[in-house]
């Protein structure tokens, strides 16, 4: 149930973004989420690949600064108050979320959540009968 998520950093300037997502494409790497937040100097591309230890091996040789970051995803009705009612569990449960992504497909959201005691965000996720995602699943 944990993911392996990339974190690359980036300086902001044109083409970096381009760079990292034609390397992953040249050594067949699918991206299947992503997300940048970015500052005035540099930005963090988070992203879900399909090899994760390819990915970062390929990124280092070409002098990215790229590391693994554990994460969860998980599946939830793509309505109003979906992702509030899972904020809810995790807080309840003194859980403290650092960040999180989502996107929807077909009446579905899948939410990519990064937290602090992710081994109990999982057990308490899973008694509450959230569907939990495998990377093979995004």
């Amino acid at each position: 149930m944990i993911i392996q998520q990339l974190s690359i950093f980036l300086e902001n300037k044109s083409g970096r973004l381009t760079e990292v997502t034609q390397e992953l494409a040249c050594k067949k790497i699918n991206i299947s989420a992503l997300t940048v937040a970015e500052t005035s100097d540099y930005g963090i591309l988070r992203c879900i690949v399909s090899d994760p230890a390819q990915a970062v091996s390929a990124l280092k040789e070409k002098g990215f600064s790229v590391g693994l970051t554990d994460v969860i995803c998980l599946s939830i009705p793509d309505i109003p108050g979906s992702i509030a009612n899972i904020l809810q569990i995790l807080s309840d449960a003194d859980i403290s979320v650092e960040y999180m992504y989502a996107f929807s497909v077909q009446k579905k959201a899948n939410a990519i959540i990064r937290c602090e005691k992710i081994r109990d965000a999982i057990d308490i996720l899973k008694k509450k009968n959230v569907e939990l995602l495998h990377a093979s699943d995004i």
